[in-house]
């Protein structure tokens, strides 16, 4: 189990920025580097029972990534172009959450 641990701790260490941001590409004298949101997580469990009943174990990981646009280089000039498509995927349920909030916090006010 140590191994397992010190490996993924390892890989973990190693991906930093590069989760969030890829390698730059040139294409016909424009540089693009793609961004993205991303996460990920692992997890694991044991279990045991009475006089060597039920026993149980289990482990699991899993990740995201959400590529939310890219830095475009042209003429020496950088700027953020979103990923208009992620971002609407990203966002609406964000604005749901928040819209359902204020509904409540405004109905409490009126009160």
């Amino acid at each position: 189990m140590a191994n397992l641990t010190n490996q993924l701790a390892d890989t973990v260490t190693k991906v930093g920025v590069n989760t969030a941001y890829g390698d730059p590409i040139e294409i016909d004298g424009t540089t693009v580097m793609p961004v993205a949101c991303a996460g990920y997580g692992f997890g694991a469990g044991e279990g045991g029972g009475p006089d060597g009943g039920a026993e149980g174990s289990g482990g699991g990981g899993g990740g995201y990534a959400v590529p939310i646009g890219a830095y475009v280089t042209r003429d020496g000039v950088t700027k953020f172009e979103p990923n208009l498509i992620a971002l609407l995927a990203v966002g609406i349920p964000f604005v749901c959450v928040a819209g359902r909030a204020l509904a409540r916090v405004i109905r409490v006010l009126k009160r």
